[in-house]
């Protein structure tokens, strides 16, 4: 957070170097999305109906792409954010994802934390509380930020994206063999009779890859990039370096949902509905299907998988929510080409005040309200599935606006996708509100 724009624009670096210097904002979306709705959420589903969720996770990924793509579109047309964009459509916009930030950071944060701790405990050995591995996880991902900045960010999450991309491949490729023995049927059936809830679907692809409003995180960490390497990323550059992202996170979903479909789906075990515990069960069942290489192959993935959210998500939801409150307080240049300079100490402070005050939040909730942890998250899982078609529709707005020039605005049948992505989700939406209340 911080680091100062270069007046070089990089032009005299040309081909892969170039790409290679503004190549990673994509892996650090990525990373927040593979989290639980991957390591949980995709191995149930291939659990509970072998390969017939596939259709679900497929079109989850490609209703919402769109709505994802904006936000490095947008970032690498403009050189702002995604906030400024909303405010750009009125402070009100601002506003409202402000408040949806504000109302499911500290329970997202929580609960990723949580599992990362849980994990993390059991691969040292440790026998600490809750509330102290919280703090230790939280504290090494923030002292790793305070050291390196985004330069420590981006590096890391590359690599840990590598070895859980190898991981996880490496341990679907070798459940193949069984995939004649797997059930694939045109509507999900677990035990071959009964069919999957209406509220299990719902939130495989309320989460699938993740929610809305990480849209944002990725404008934010696209500006971010650029400054840490001196190179202001093209629009063509920047939705590459996320396309990448994109399809690895879809990759990263099919392989959960493989591992599940192969060897959960036969098992007949009974797993827990703690993501924590689910995931131990996991890495047991594999080792004792597969035999005991599995073990550490499969122990890696789950690890890193919770270990690269828990990092984006302790930089994102400060850097989002400093942005917005200084948009709010400063508002936007009137040439949206006319580059801000990001490194104000206002925001500085209020990225760093801001990640100390949600460190200190999350450690209470571990200390007091671990028990009700889990209705938390249904809430912040509720309020990122209704608000998605409200923060899909800003993005529309924003991406089209008369603010960004037209050569860097989506095409027709893209926008046709995202008024269909709206229309599907708004009736998703509604006929959950439905459920609730009949």
């Amino acid at each position: 957070m911080g680091e100062v724009r270069s007046e070089t624009p990089g032009a005299e670096i040309t081909g892969f170097g170039r790409f290679w210097k503004t190549f990673g904002p994509g892996l650090l979306w990525a990373a927040a999305a593979i989290g639980v709705s991957h390591l949980v959420q995709s191995t149930r589903a291939g659990g509970v109906g072998g390969f017939s969720l596939v259709w679900i996770v497929l079109l989850a990924l490609a209703i919402k792409y769109p709505f994802f793509e904006y936000g490095p579109r947008y970032a690498a047309a403009t050189g702002e954010s995604l906030v400024e964009g909303y405010y750009r459509l009125g402070r009100w916009a601002v506003w409202v994802y402000l408040l949806i930030t504000l109302s499911t950071a500290v329970v997202i944060q929580s609960a990723v934390v949580l599992f990362t701790s849980f994990l993390f405990a059991h691969v040292l050995g440790v026998d600490w509380s809750m509330a102290v591995m919280g703090g230790v996880v939280i504290g090494g991902c923030g002292l790793l930020l305070w050291i390196g900045r985004f330069r420590a960010l981006d590096w890391t999450i590359k690599l840990v994206l590598l070895v859980l991309a190898l991981c996880t491949l490496v341990a679907a490729a070798a459940t193949l063999p069984r995939v004649p023995e797997a059930e694939l049927t045109p509507w999900p059936l677990a035990d071959g009779s009964e069919v999957i809830t209406f509220a299990f679907i719902l939130a495989l692809a309320g989460w699938m890859p993740s929610a809305l409003d990480i849209s944002v995180w990725s404008s934010l960490w696209t500006l971010a990039k650029d400054r840490a390497s001196g190179i202001r990323a093209s629009v063509s550059e920047a939705l590459l370096d996320f396309r990448i992202g994109y399809v690895g996170t879809g990759l990263i979903a099919l392989a959960f949902l493989t591992l599940g479909a192969t060897v959960m789906h036969a098992s007949g075990e009974s797993f827990s509905p703690e993501g924590a515990a689910f995931s131990l069960q996991l890495v047991d069942l594999y080792a004792d299907t597969l035999g005991g290489w599995s073990r550490p192959v499969i122990l890696a993935a789950v690890v890193t998988t919770m270990f690269s959210t828990s990092l984006t998500v302790v930089d994102a939801f400060p850097r989002a929510i400093a942005r917005s409150v200084r948009t709010l307080l400063e508002g936007v240049n009137e040439d949206p080409r006319a580059q801000r300079d990001p490194k104000v100490e206002q925001e500085i402070r209020g990225y760093w005040i801001t990640m100390a005050v949600l460190a200190v939040l999350t450690v209470l909730v571990f200390t007091y309200f671990v028990g009700n942890l889990t209705t938390m998250v249904d809430f912040a899982t509720i309020v990122s599935f209704l608000t998605a078609p409200i923060l899909g529709y800003l993005n529309l707005q924003v991406i089209t606006s008369r603010h960004i020039e037209d050569r860097f605005k989506p095409g027709s049948a893209l926008r046709t996708f995202s008024w269909l992505g709206l229309v599907l989700m708004s009736v998703v939406a509604l006929v959950f509100i439905g459920t609730l209340v009949l």
